[in-house]
């Protein structure tokens, strides 16, 4: 399987809400992805924010999505670092396509945006979340209670971090490739 990791455009709201009304089972109670319209075109002008990226996982043949990988809270300076979120839509989910699309991900946030250190916040019951982030590498920092509200409650969560001079990225496999799609970083080195 070859995957691309590119930003979301408006012309991908009617693939990506169908993904996501396929994908609410899979959702469930572990993310709230942009569900209408007007909160798809929400999510794309967040990714003109200095401190968002905002990347699709596709497939490289299809050009079907199929996950989303979100790096939200971008901080330079001292701390050079940012919390990263995602999820896999059907049918997609446990193909080895999000496992690629997150160390795509990562590594453009250690060697184009120059960060020290990206960190994963996950529910203690989602297991196939805690399985990808150590499959990738990061290693479980500690817990949170009360963390994230997520459909109107408050969530525990586990706190799981991954730093650059650890990251040697997720041995390719012979017959899976991952590349990111043709994207001038936005922001100067910081």
């Amino acid at each position: 399987m070859d995957i691309v990791i590119r930003p979301p455009n408006l012309e991908d709201q009617g693939a990506f809400l169908a993904g996501v009304h396929a994908s609410r089972e899979l959702h469930a109670a572990w993310v709230l992805p942009p569900d209408t319209a007007r909160l798809f075109a929400t999510y794309v002008q967040r990714n003109q924010q200095d401190n968002q990226l905002c990347f699709l996982v596709c497939l490289e043949d299809t050009g079907e999505i199929a996950g989303v990988v979100n790096a939200s809270e971008i901080v330079g300076g001292c701390l050079k670092s940012c919390c990263l979120g995602f999820y896999a839509l059907a049918p997609h989910a446990g193909t080895g396509a999000m496992s690629l699309g997150l160390a795509a991900v990562i590594t453009r946030l250690f060697e184009h945006e120059c960060l020290h250190r990206v960190e994963a916040n996950i529910q203690p019951a989602n297991q196939r979340s805690l399985a990808l982030v150590q499959r990738v590498g990061f290693r479980r920092e500690g817990f949170s209670p009360r963390y994230l509200k997520i459909a109107g409650r408050w969530c525990d969560h586990e706190r799981w971090a991954l730093l650059g001079d650890e990251w040697s990225g997720v041995p390719a496999q012979e017959s899976t490739r991952a590349r990111t799609a043709a994207v001038t970083p936005r922001r100067p080195a910081r």
